[in-house]
């Protein structure tokens, strides 16, 4: 009973290969079904014109008011 080694080796190869390709493609898959259910059910908020997302325009006004206060608050050390 003569076998070949260099044959068994490569259909061990192409065996353990083909599975993790095999793998790797149903992770893909699964990976963008559950980014589909994820972005139905929770949508990203849309932003306006200036690219900023939309909020409130007190909010605005803290954070300009803040980021002003900071950048003086560096320059004065």
């Amino acid at each position: 009973m003569e076998t070949n080694l260099v044959m068994e080796g490569f259909k061990f190869m192409f065996l353990g290969m083909g599975t993790v390709f095999a793998f790797l493609i149903i992770m893909i898959l699964c990976m963008n079904a559950m980014s589909s259910i994820v972005h139905k059910f929770f949508p990203e908020p849309q932003a306006s014109v200036d690219g900023v997302p939309d909020a409130p325009k007190q909010d605005n006004k803290k954070i300009v008011a803040a980021i002003s206060a900071a950048i003086k608050y560096h320059r004065e050390g």
